[in-house]
């Protein structure tokens, strides 16, 4: 498999404190990687730190994406380079509509026009696979949205915009079972193409049971402190995280 994000003794601080403490990590295209461990960990940190949210300041390490070092780069041009990143709260953008938003952001991932015929016909099966109704798409983005279908249009971006690594920030949090259900059906979508890559970073593991996940990593203080396979996630189910922070 190809090497497509690979972290290398990755320290972060915000402000002043220091949060991650020397992050070795590994994602190979076509992986899904589980990302779990307590409140308070730096789970959330890693995603944004991946991401390049500049309230992060990397102090020691390097990240790489596609073998070019991507340490120094901005949010933006990560993005440009096919990293996603879906929000744990996802904001409210009024004045610009969901349609557009997406739209906006395949041409500044692309550089080419999109053909907006093929753009509707595809935006249309999306949002019927997530059991969207139509007229989410004209609304602005995430504004009056209710917890559940912001979910949905983080996830409906996701597939639209089609990175070659997404990062999954608590995505089921206050979600009821069948939305549970619905996000995960995007999710399972997204992983049937090729090369494309997932960082999940969750808490429950309700969102797994119908994903291939392929690695687990458990994260506390800042530092990975167990990695496995899918058996890890059985794991935790079964004896929560207290054995590992011990």
């Amino acid at each position: 498999m190809e090497n497509l994000l690979k972290i290398e003794d990755l320290v972060v601080n915000i402000e002043k404190k220091q949060v991650l403490n020397g992050i070795n990590l590994t994602v190979n295209s076509g992986e899904t990687h589980v990302l779990m461990g307590p409140n308070g960990a730096g789970k959330s940190t890693l995603g944004y730190s991946i991401m390049g949210n500049s309230r992060y300041t990397t102090t020691k390490g390097k990240i790489y994406f596609n073998g070019e070092d991507i340490t120094e780069l901005g949010a933006d041009k990560r993005a440009a380079k096919g990293i996603f990143l879906s929000f744990q709260n996802p904001l409210e953008i009024p004045g610009i509509s969901l349609e557009s938003f997406i739209r906006n952001a395949i041409q500044a991932q692309t550089g080419e026009r999109v053909n907006l015929f093929k753009f509707q016909k595809e935006l249309k099966a999306m949002m019927e696979l997530l059991h969207m109704d139509e007229s989410y798409a004209r609304r602005d983005l995430n504004v009056g949205f209710s917890g559940g279908e912001r979910k949905k249009s983080e996830i409906l971006q996701l597939l639209m915009l089609n990175p070659k690594l997404a990062i999954l920030d608590e995505t089921d949090s206050g979600l009821d079972v069948d939305a549970v259900r619905t996000v995960s059906k995007g999710i399972e979508e997204y992983q049937k193409r090729q090369n494309g890559a997932l960082i999940i970073i969750t808490h429950s593991t309700k969102i797994l049971e119908s994903l291939n996940v392929n690695h687990a990593h458990v994260l506390v203080k800042g530092e990975i402190i167990k990695s496995g396979n899918n058996s890890l996630v059985k794991e935790i189910n079964e004896n929560g995280f207290e054995a590992f922070i011990k």
